[in-house]
């Protein structure tokens, strides 16, 4: 059969269409996001996992700490490859949301999530959350000699007793919270004194590992740890137990890990899908069933029955986008401890 032009052009402009819906579908699958991590790759992985199962989206991670991911967002600008950016605590968010870097989080996405736990302006949002606590070794302290505030531990009684792992973006964290409820003098004030009381790990694990064998009397860790260490063996964690501080006091604090789209994103659906998909109920579940034992945050979900729910913790309110990490490393330096 002979094709006459007309028909060859229809032909022609058909197979182009074709070929073009083709293309525009196995996008997303194909081509996927990247997420720039900074929470615990284990977590993030099962996060990954779940969504790509629900939606065929292939997710790229690039593992990292809160500060190294955030900075390299910062520095790569407009040009970054990342299309989401998932921190462990919320002054890393900060930072990228301060260079003005994030798009604004889908309005479905920011309803899902407790407006404790996200900032009001909608950048990004909270997608987990984890308590300080003062992890203590029980031989060495019984409950009536606990510190009734973080502030306790800058007494000259707390000489040498007590441990923490300054250089980590998780005790930074703390210090930023301490910073926006009592300022820089008296925050500067507790740091010195820490200088002077407090001995240095590498990590909280550390830390926890320090108490539990007796080197010292408590330490200023997050929650998860215990948990963490107590569903393996627990050989790092059984002569410990937890003091919640409660009573708004800043060793009381909740840290936000923090969940956000960059403006630059060439796979904006996408970014949003998966952030959506984190805060939502598949991924608040993944917190729940888990054993990562970090906080649910989505609007009605349930963290993992173990864990001191968080309407008893009795923490402060601190506006997570309010936390100043770059001032915290000028106090801390000043007080030498990085």
């Amino acid at each position: 059969m002979t094709l006459h032009p007309p028909a060859l052009v229809k032909l022609a402009v058909l197979a182009a269409a074709l070929v073009g819906a083709a293309n525009s579908l196995a996008a997303p699958s194909a081509e996927g996001i990247v997420v720039y991590n900074a929470q615990h790759a284990s977590l993030t992985k099962a996060w990954v996992e779940g969504f790509s199962k629900d939606t065929g989206i292939k997710v790229t991670l690039r593992n990292g700490s809160d500060s190294e991911m955030g900075n390299q967002i910062v520095q790569e600008g407009a040009a970054s490859p990342a299309d989401v950016f998932l921190t462990e605590n919320s002054p890393a968010m900060v930072l990228v949301d301060n260079a003005g870097l994030f798009a604004p989080v889908a309005a479905e996405t920011v309803a899902q999530v407790a407006p404790a736990y996200r900032p009001a302006h909608g950048k990004w949002v909270g997608i987990a959350a984890r308590s300080t606590v003062f992890v203590y070794n029980k031989d060495k302290l019984a409950e009536k000699d606990l510190p009734k505030s973080l502030l306790d531990l800058a007494g000259p009684d707390w000489k040498g007793r007590w441990g923490a792992s300054p250089a980590g973006a998780d005790f930074q964290a703390i210090v930023s919270a301490l910073l926006a409820q009592k300022g820089e003098a008296a925050t500067l004030e507790w740091l010195k004194a820490m200088k002077a009381n407090a001995s240095f790990y590498r990590g909280n694990s550390a830390v926890l590992k320090a108490a539990n064998a007796g080197q010292i009397d408590g330490g200023v860790i997050y929650h998860y740890y215990s948990f963490v260490d107590q569903s393996k063996t627990g050989e790092n964690s059984r002569n410990t137990a937890l003091h919640y501080f409660r009573h708004k006091d800043p060793g009381a604090f909740v840290s936000i890990s923090g969940g956000g789209v960059l403006a630059s994103s060439k796979h904006a659906d996408e970014a949003q899908a998966f952030l959506k998909w984190v805060t939502g109920k598949g991924g608040q579940a993944v917190l729940k069933d888990g054993d990562s034992f970090e906080y649910a945050v989505g609007e009605g979900d349930q963290s993992n029955p173990k864990l001191v729910p968080l309407d008893q913790l009795d923490a402060p309110a601190v506006d997570a986008s309010s936390l100043n990490s770059k001032k915290v490393v000028e106090l801390m330096t000043q007080a030498g401890l990085l």
